[in-house]
């Protein structure tokens, strides 16, 4: 079969974000040519400029972008546009009031920083679908031009206009047809909350976190079900004009409320704004969160995926400036993109602004303009990667582990907290970082993608859950798949109402137990006393356990100490057909993870590399050229360590970045790097 050429997007490159019309267009050719000099392939232009591109309604100036696009492609650069419409210009919202946000608390989403878009707003949809069909048309054949950013780091606003009312009620009345069934399925029995004709239904006026959590849940789907129907109205207007273009959206800031699957739909690929914490003390817990960022936005779309702003220098605009990236520190984070999957990195922005609100959220250039140690290591980067990129095109992460990720779970979770110290992020945090230290790859995918392929899925918090989701969960694990399941499953059906049966609910089968009694420990420690008598620590709750009585289930540890449980099941092993089934009834600590999770490898054939000193990462990208091996030290100290078996004949040879060669020991520098082919 013949091979199917690389598509640009798919290439590994870097990039800057630019904005020219923030600068006088003097300079404009000089920032190219210094841009090519250091190695930029591609820019990203446009996603605040509509007031340049169109100063009053229906005149429109695209000269200067022209210009600008033209002095790129003349320089052998790609250009990304990013569509406009995340800032509205003041002619649009003082003639167009609606186009405004109303927020919950009644005030009006004022103009003045960005983000002031109403999405269920008529007028924002015709005016913002008309300016970005006028810049498709104008820029199909532009051969610069390969793809496109829609909007800007969409988020939920909980907007309460009267369109945002009006589409609530309608999505209401499709999903639910009569108000006894809306008022069966939400509960609003409870407090007098019955609906007695459908102009009753609002959205959650005040924004009190104590109202039903039904309606809650559901106006959170509407949103979402919202933003992907105003992005959907700006992918047809680029499809119609360019059909071969890519089209991405630059998602941010996760935990996102929004449902990234649900808007992630209809994009060829997602994108990831990442800005690691600089900060020293964060350095112990930055490189982790990076990776589950990067993993989660792998898994939007379950392909490879672009940096489209990647930190050049200390942010500061929203918060106090942070510290100044080290040196290497720029070099090491763009390199963990690629490690993950990133096939393009483009970093925010070249120059740091002299004007506006950002400008001590800093560039690879200084205020200055002298070009100075960061931009130099963003080009000896870009350096590396055009040399390396052709071993690196085609290659991808073919991770035999998955967490199960769902924003569903995370927002009932939010609505109403279920201890102090309990967070679902954060413990999704816990079991990516504990597979992390252990050298493990993992995809982080939405909870009802298939699971063919994985060895061991981890499900954490499945507090909402369905007869499909529980069936295809139990199916996987009958199959020969281990599964891995926690605390709060099975608690409410998909309307955010609790079931009555035994926890965990519809997955009980399969876990081989049944909840008697549950203690919300929050902030609180319990002991758990293992099977091999090593005690550790478990926190923020206990399910106390009845494991099925057979010799297919086993008790891994019970809780220990002073609790009025003490001696119960704590965690269980089930075998379950021809696979098995972990049930953890509390959190526990990064310990007892690393080595439940490091059995689970050994046992199911897992590729591992052990306990990996702090701040040390590894990724595989394999393709047809081959797999190679990152490593990487994403610490601000030296490390001197030997991987396990699996990769140790991988580091007998030469490394493929400085051409060392390797002895089966490696030393890497704070921020060093180095890959192997394996």
């Amino acid at each position: 079969m013949q091979q199917q050429p690389i598509k640009k997007y798919e290439q590994v490159r870097m990039g800057v974000d630019y904005y020219p019309e923030h600068w006088d267009e003097s300079i404009w050719e000089a920032d190219a040519e210094l841009m090519q000099q250091s190695g930029v392939a591609v820019v990203r232009v446009g996603e605040f400029a509509w007031s340049r591109m169109e100063p009053r309604e229906g005149e429109f100036d695209f000269g200067w972008l022209d210009r600008a696009i033209d002095l790129f492609g003349r320089r052998g650069i790609d250009v990304v546009i990013g569509t406009p419409t995340h800032t509205p210009p003041r002619w649009l919202t003082d003639k167009y009031p609606d186009v405004l946000p109303i927020l919950p608390g009644g005030g009006v989403f004022q103009p003045g920083v960005r983000g002031h878009r109403c999405f269920n707003s008529r007028s924002l949809r015709r005016f913002g679908e008309r300016i970005v069909g006028k810049l498709a048309q104008r820029y199909a054949q532009h051969p610069a031009v390969i793809g496109w950013q829609t909007d800007n780091e969409f988020g939920m606003l909980d907007s309460q206009s009267p369109q945002a009312a009006e589409d609530f009620r309608d999505w209401v009345y499709r999903k639910y047809g009569t108000l006894d069934r809306l008022n069966r399925e939400w509960g609003t029995v409870v407090w007098s909350g019955e609906y007695s004709q459908w102009s009753e239904v609002t959205p959650p006026l005040g924004g009190s976190p104590y109202q039903n959590p039904s309606f809650l849940l559901d106006f959170a789907r509407f949103q979402w079900d919202t933003v992907a129907e105003f992005q959907a109205g700006q992918i047809a207007a680029i499809r119609a004009y360019c059909p071969d273009h890519f089209i991405t959206h630059n998602f941010h800031s996760y935990p996102q409320r929004l449902d990234l699957y649900r808007v992630g739909e209809e994009l060829d690929f997602a994108s990831f704004d990442y800005y690691p914490n600089t900060s020293p003390a964060k350095a112990a817990t930055s490189p982790y969160s990076g990776a589950l960022s990067l993993d989660v936005t792998r898994g939007i779309k379950r392909k490879n995926f672009w940096i489209m702003e990647q930190l050049s220098g200390s942010p500061g605009a929203w918060m106090p400036m942070w510290r100044m990236p080290q040196p290497g520190y720029i070099r090491a984070y763009a390199w963990q993109a690629i490690a993950r999957g990133a096939d393009t990195v483009v970093h925010f922005r070249w120059r740091s602004a002299a004007i506006g609100a950002e400008q001590f959220w800093h560039g690879l250039i200084d205020h200055s303009n002298v070009p100075g140690r960061r931009l130099a290591e963003f080009a000896s980067m870009s350096a590396e990667v055009r040399r390396l990129a052709p071993l690196l095109e085609g290659t991808s992460t073919d991770a035999k582990v998955a967490i199960l990720m769902s924003h569903e779970q995370l927002e009932a979770l939010r609505i109403q907290k279920q201890t102090d110290n309990f967070d679902y992020y954060e413990n999704i945090k816990t079991y990516h970082r504990a597979l992390t230290k252990l050298g493990i790859d993992c995809d982080v995918i939405d909870w009802r993608q298939p699971l063919e392929g994985y060895r061991l899925v981890l499900a954490p918090h499945l507090y909402l859950l369905d007869d499909a989701a529980a069936g295809k969960l139990s199916r996987f694990a009958a199959d020969g798949g281990t599964l891995l399941l926690t605390a709060r499953t099975g608690v409410k059906n998909m309307n955010n109402v609790c079931v009555m049966q035994p926890l965990p609910g519809l997955l009980a089968d399969c876990a081989g137990v049944t909840v008697r009694e549950y203690d919300p420990l929050g902030s609180d420690i319990v002991r758990l006393d293992t099977a091999d008598g090593e005690p550790y620590a478990g926190s923020q709750w206990a399910d106390i356990l009845d494991p099925v009585e057979n010799r297919q289930t086993e008790v891994l540890a019970r809780y220990g100490g002073s609790a009025f449980f003490a001696g119960e099941a704590a965690i269980v092993r089930h075998e379950f057909g021809h696979g098995e089934t972990y049930y953890l009834g509390t959190h526990p600590e990064d310990d007892y993870l690393r080595s439940l999770l490091l059995d689970i490898a050994q046992a199911r054939g897992i590729v591992h590399a052990g306990n990996l000193p702090p701040g040390v990462q590894l990724s595989v990208r394999s393709g047809e050229s081959g797999a190679y091996l990152f490593v990487l030290n994403l610490g601000r100290e030296t490390r001197r360590f030997r991987l396990g078996d699996t990769y140790a004949e991988a580091v007998q040879g030469e490394g493929l970045l400085g051409g060392e060669r390797y002895d089966g020991e490696i030393e890497l520098a704070p921020y060093g790097v180095e890959i192997f082919r394996v």
